[in-house]
């Protein structure tokens, strides 16, 4: 083989390796797959306070059935807030299109034998590239219109009114409290009441985290239904159908809390919220159903994760996992 044909082909290999960048990884496993989606009620948009297990804050929800508040009731800075929060998304878009369609015309090129540049030489090589950038905006429009259509059913909630406070908190051998949670009922309109919790509170958010990742390693979705609310089990649901249709399982197990604290606790109405940070290691692995094959993760050895889990509970009843959000 010449050094010619050497040379191109180590250019066409660079120029795929520079396409495959711009491709998104496949997700995380574990439960929610690395992602942010639930709902922390009339907090929902708010980040949680800063804790001692994560000091930088929680990144926002990328899935939710809360409802945003309009630009007309939420005010101009509200709006404009919002506003400057999808510029990055849409630059991002942008750019990833004009870069596929570079790309894909340098390959062009190199593959006919011409340069990395050759394939927009030509008048036909121009309409191609802007058919490329027609064709990549067209799919872009269709996801953000799917999601957003995705997430227009609220949450369905139900319970009685509380008929206490809730006691003072202890210290908790793996959580201490440090503050306020934050959240409530899309219905609600009264102002949130900071509140404080009791040791079997924690002990309580400790073992969901255990229930909630073995039942989603398991496939249980009646667990599930019991343990989250009806919001977070649709999104589970999906996950798990997602996974099925492509062959695949995600395994979870040894789930070990190593470091958790409280960030905000408070009640709106009928309900009562807690967002928690929770360092915490497990051991996961997406596997193929029929072969046991590894397709990402790892089956032996454990990760750690730090997340903010919020829960929810209504008089009376038990707490149940109603967001995840990942550690910014």
């Amino acid at each position: 083989m010449s050094l010619i044909s050497l040379a191109r082909r180590g250019r066409v290999v660079a120029v795929v390796a520079g396409a495959l960048l711009l491709v998104p990884v496949l997700a995380e496993a574990r439960p929610g797959g690395g992602k942010g989606f639930g709902s922390r009620g009339t907090r929902t948009d708010s980040a949680p306070a800063p804790t001692n297990t994560a000091p930088t804050g929680a990144q926002p929800f990328q899935r939710s059935a809360a409802p945003t508040p309009s630009p007309s009731m939420a005010g101009p800075a509200a709006a404009g807030a919002a506003a400057q929060a999808a510029r990055p998304s849409l630059a991002r878009n942008l750019m990833m299109g004009v870069g596929a369609g570079l790309l894909g015309a340098g390959l062009f090129g190199l593959l006919s034998g011409s340069g990395f540049f050759s394939g927009l030489a030509s008048l036909a090589g121009i309409f191609g590239f802007l058919l490329q950038i027609a064709l990549i905006g067209g799919l872009i429009f269709l996801a953000m219109r799917f999601f957003r259509r995705r997430s227009e059913p609220q949450l369905a909630t139900a319970g009685g009114p509380m008929s206490r406070e809730a006691s003072q908190p202890q210290q908790n051998p793996r959580m201490s409290a440090m503050g306020g949670l934050g959240g409530g009922a899309p219905r609600t309109a009264s102002k949130p009441v900071e509140i404080t919790l009791a040791g079997e509170d924690f002990s309580s958010f400790e073992r969901l985290l255990g229930e909630v990742n073995t039942a989603y390693s398991n496939e249980n979705q009646q667990v599930l239904r019991e343990k989250l609310t009806p919001e977070m089990a649709g999104y589970f649901a999906d996950d798990i159908a997602e996974n099925a249709a492509k062959g695949l399982v995600d395994r979870v197990s040894d789930v070990k809390l190593l470091q958790g604290d409280l960030s905000e606790a408070w009640r709106e109405d009928d309900f009562e919220y807690a967002t928690v940070a929770m360092r915490f290691s497990l051991i996961n692995a997406l596997t193929e159903r029929a072969t046991g094959r590894i397709v990402e993760g790892n089956a032996t050895v454990p990760q750690e994760v730090t997340e903010h889990w919020t829960f929810v509970r209504s008089r009376g009843g038990d707490w149940k996992l109603s967001g995840i959000q990942q550690a910014a």
